[in-house]
């Protein structure tokens, strides 16, 4: 099922995005992982971008062919434009279509020194072009930054580029993770304002470990409201204590967007089943 069909049919998609292991004798527990998200009717399961090959990780296609064919959950596969090209690109999406995937994140991917400037492909909407182009039976996503993205001027100016990619072919937005519900609501309003009217389901990471203050938050630029920090700041050097405020925080947070209209909750667990579990525990009410 496209994504843009499960928007049509219920008023918030509730969905959860893992990652693919880095060493190939971590698959067996991914798989492990990946049924339990199973119990939980994600309507679809987004998988990080993971090339595999030489580094020696499973791949992206990998993993979203186990979530189609065994899980039976629909998933959503992240593509990057950085490090690739046309022909790369052209034997991914080969590989994707032939284990049954219909759904493609359409990303440019983060700068880094490890992986080279595309020469075919600068912007998520040049690959979500080509996409719509060459495979017409996927069903694109794209990404949006409730607070601009990192290289924009501001955020209008943002806001502007995400009608470049719904021309290109995207048909629902999946936000970067953000700790202070009224930057999504700020976002939203003058998304509308400006025209977009695509879906757009709320990225949300449960804070439940130390070393994610030190390096998700900390990378994510996110604003932190003063409740998130007062929590932070109270069970921080409690492993137990943060776990639990970590989690509540989240199923409050998420509550509060679902109430308010959010279009869809997407959850980004970090690979962890019990996490996504709580989650869903304080919120199936709502769904």
């Amino acid at each position: 099922m496209y994504i843009r069909q499960m928007f049509a049919q219920k008023p918030c998609v509730f969905s959860i995005e893992c990652f693919p292991p880095k060493q190939v004798e971590n698959y067996e527990k991914m798989q492990k992982t990946l049924l339990r998200m199973g119990q939980l009717h994600p309507d679809f399961i987004s998988v990080t971008y993971g090339a595999g090959g030489s580094a020696g990780g499973v791949s992206s296609v990998d993993i979203a062919a186990f979530l189609k064919n065994q899980v039976g959950v629909e998933p959503l596969a992240h593509l990057i434009c950085m490090g690739s090209d046309r022909q790369s690109m052209t034997d991914t999406c080969d590989k994707l279509f032939a284990n049954g995937v219909q759904n493609i994140l359409a990303l440019r991917g983060d700068r880094s020194p490890l992986r080279a400037e595309s020469p075919d492909f600068a912007h998520a909407s040049d690959l979500a072009a080509f996409l719509r182009a060459h495979y017409g039976s996927f069903g694109i996503s794209g990404a949006c930054y409730t607070e601009g993205h990192p290289e924009a001027d501001t955020l209008a100016e943002d806001v502007e580029n995400l009608k470049k990619k719904a021309e290109a072919g995207v048909s629902h937005l999946i936000t970067q993770l953000f700790f202070d519900n009224s930057k999504y609501y700020r976002f939203l309003n003058l998304a509308r304002k400006h025209g977009v009217d695509l879906p757009v389901s709320a990225g949300i990471m449960p804070i439940v470990k130390k070393n994610q203050i030190e390096r998700t938050v900390a990378l994510s630029s996110a604003s932190l409201p003063a409740a998130f920090t007062k929590m932070v700041a109270r069970y921080q050097d409690d492993e137990a204590a943060l776990y639990e405020a970590g989690i509540e925080y989240a199923v409050n947070q998420i509550r509060d967007l679902i109430e308010g209209g959010a279009d869809g909750i997407h959850l980004y667990a970090m690979n962890n089943a019990d996490v996504a579990e709580k989650i869903y525990s304080g919120i199936r009410d709502l769904l």
